[in-house]
């Protein structure tokens, strides 16, 4: 495969990728095979700590770094209790980019800016992008309504020109893309590059099980669905049985199944009850959810698991964005950042075309 052409933009300049592309920080999906892999194509892998231990995520950032040289990042939940000793050890480990799903604390960035990490917030509002680059963000990734997993009402076409026009650092945009038209339709509305999860989730490279692949490809433009059912705020899902009967449950059917996988997540993380009321206090406080939204929510990382993870359908979740219907193969990585890059440049050729002398 030859070398495909380079894209430079302000987000290959600031984390030191050859493509304008981001790989996200998917949980279950985003490990060291899939990260390694996207960021040996020349994109900005993204491992997906939310649901890791900080061992774990420790070996992972290890394993990372001893498949590639290439820069990479890590995601972290900036409402988790131990927020600020994983911004450390991503100091110790040299590791390029933090990415956030919440707005971090402004502590937080300030530590990382001091130790060189490019600090990356993912924010759905115009206000939420204004207060994380005057925190001093590096860039911003942006997630229209069309995008996989916790998602807004407003689409990418309105939500990324507002944001671009409202600050002055590289915007990434996120929610809908898959190809290099959308990575040109994207550099034209002014962003620095995009992010991709869906499209990343769905290749060779994927640890997702071959048959949950398969599943994938086989939804159209409306398979999927927005539910709050799932952890009390808006979800975009795959629309399978497990989640049309969710939709279809009242909230006592929903209370023991919930219960119990907010204790196998308990286990699973080796969180103590003191450290997992200390967390939910955060996040309420974070996110401004009631307490019955917390309750659901510490029953989704076990809901993806099964999906994701174990395979089971019937019993998890699947988090896809509406771009699912637009897939039909599982490239490597490789082949996939190679196929956006040559496309977005012949598109973005074509249209310079149109200029008048």
């Amino acid at each position: 495969m030859t070398t495909p052409p380079q894209l430079s933009t302000a987000l290959t300049r600031v984390t030191g990728v050859d493509h304008p592309i981001v790989q996200t920080g998917m949980g279950w999906v985003a490990g060291a095979r899939l990260v390694s892999a996207t960021a040996r194509a020349g994109a900005l892998g993204i491992l997906a700590s939310a649901t890791m231990t900080y061992d774990e995520l420790e070996r992972q950032i290890i394993e990372v770094a001893e498949r590639t040289d290439r820069p990479f990042g890590v995601n972290l939940r900036a409402d988790a209790g131990d927020a600020a000793e994983r911004v450390e050890l991503l100091i110790r480990h040299g590791v390029k980019v933090a990415s956030f799903a919440l707005a971090p604390r402004r502590e937080l960035i300030e530590r990382l800016k001091e130790n060189g990490v490019v600090v990356i917030p993912s924010i759905g509002a115009v206000r939420h992008a204004e207060k994380v680059a005057a925190w001093g963000a590096d860039a911003v990734m942006v997630q229209g309504g069309e995008g996989g997993g916790h998602t807004g009402a407003v689409p990418t076409s309105i939500l990324l020109p507002s944001v671009v026009a409202a600050v002055d650092i590289p915007v990434i945009a996120a929610g809908g893309f898959h190809d290099g038209r959308g990575l040109a339709a994207a550099l034209a509305y002014g962003a620095a590059g995009v992010g991709m999860g869906t499209r990343f989730l769905l290749t060779s490279d994927s640890a997702v099980p071959e048959a949950i692949k398969q599943r994938y490809l086989g939804f159209g433009l409306d398979g999927t669905v927005v539910t709050t059912k799932a952890d009390g705020m808006p979800h975009r899902l795959l629309r399978t049985e497990f989640v049309e009967d969710l939709e279809g449950r009242g909230g006592l059917r929903r209370l023991g199944p919930t219960l119990r996988r907010s204790l196998e997540f308990k286990r699973m993380s080796g969180l103590s009850w003191p450290q997992m009321v200390k967390d939910a206090v955060s996040m309420k406080k974070a996110t401004g959810r009631s307490w019955a939204q917390m309750t659901l929510a510490a029953n989704t990382p076990m809901l993806l698991k099964a999906g994701l993870v174990e395979g089971d359908t019937r019993a998890g979740m699947l988090a896809a964005g509406q771009v699912v219907g637009m897939i039909d193969d599982l490239p490597s990585c490789e082949e996939l950042v190679d196929r956006v890059v040559r496309d977005a440049v012949t598109h973005l050729r074509t249209a310079a075309s149109c200029l008048l002398d």
